[in-house]
């Protein structure tokens, strides 16, 4: 009896889980091609010569070619679907491409998650800002260890093929690699979902988050924020969003906690499906996953002394 009654909780998450899964991929596909196809086609027209000129101080910092302006706004003002739409399909080297996601990892959708942060704890100019900052200089740390220069002359000499070619053969270029970024998108979305779905009717996610709870002293959080921070990095700000204002509304956590936690999962949510949507763009795991754990680290303890240091100086 009791198998047979698992064994319809495990067909119903299945189930459950490719719907969500196919709705998903919908959804991204309604931000995916619109994204990429403008993209190519300001790549293609001459129009992206005024990038150049607007943006290439700001991106010289980033050791990045003024194009990358353009996943990076996408990606900042929609989330991380539009920027790896808009990555796709620029003459991009892996390089590159790895400094971008590190970016977009940290600082995607500010608009929307910064209202969720807002709501549940922290100023949503604070959070906004915090994410800004650390993506900043996290990617600037990063490209110190990546070829950035050959890189960008590739970039240079891509550029120049791009404008130059024909409109249909862009416009089958982009068909090409817009297919193949789809289909890869498909089945890791699909997977994660139904993953997740089964785990949660299994009741795994209950032992998930106890067996992750002792990270939180590495992530120097306390454990009274840990159902948060777990929530926020299997599923995210956006979805992990009503779970974390309504928790923060009982007001059992102090505004020190809740600033450490908003900092903390600013930079380190979402930390299964969002880096592996990257990884179809062929950049290593490790770029995706690393870097935001070692600054999360690195800036809640900074948080703290800082919080500790204003309350005997400064108060």
């Amino acid at each position: 009896m009791k198998n047979t009654i698992k064994s319809n909780q495990l067909k119903t998450a299945i189930t459950s889980g490719l719907d969500k899964g196919w709705s998903g991929f919908i959804w991204m596909l309604k931000i995916i091609i619109p994204v990429s196809f403008l993209t190519a086609l300001l790549a293609w027209s001459s129009w992206i010569e005024l990038l150049e000129l607007i943006f290439q101080p700001i991106m010289n910092f980033f050791s990045l070619p003024a194009i990358a302006a353009l996943p990076l706004i996408i990606g900042m003002l929609t989330g991380i679907y539009g920027g790896i739409a808009s990555m796709a399909v620029l003459p991009l080297t892996v390089e590159q491409m790895t400094l971008i996601a590190i970016f977009l990892l940290i600082a995607h959708n500010l608009i929307q998650e910064g209202i969720i942060q807002g709501k549940s704890g922290i100023n949503f100019l604070k959070a906004t800002l915090f994410r800004l900052v650390i993506a900043a200089v996290t990617v600037f740390i990063a490209a110190q260890f990546l070829d950035i220069t050959s890189a960008s002359q590739m970039t240079v000499d891509g550029l120049q093929s791009h404008v130059s070619q024909p409109f249909l053969k862009m416009l089958q270029d982009w068909g090409i690699i817009t297919v193949h970024l789809i289909i890869r998108i498909f089945f890791i979305i699909m997977f994660i979902l139904t993953l997740l779905e089964v785990l949660k009717s299994l009741g795994w996610i209950t032992h998930i988050v106890r067996f992750l709870f002792p990270l939180l002293k590495i992530m120097g959080l306390n454990q009274r924020v840990g159902v948060l921070w777990v929530t926020a990095v299997i599923f995210g700000l956006a979805y992990g969003g009503a779970v974390i204002v309504e928790e923060a509304k009982n007001g059992q956590l102090s505004r020190e906690e809740l600033e450490e936690l908003h900092l903390s999962i600013g930079i380190n949510h979402s930390m299964i499906e969002d880096p592996c949507l990257f990884l179809p763009l062929g950049i290593s795991a490790f770029w995706l996953w690393i870097p935001r754990l070692i600054m999360a680290i690195i800036a809640v303890r900074l948080l703290v002394f800082w919080q500790i240091f204003r309350k005997k100086h400064l108060s």
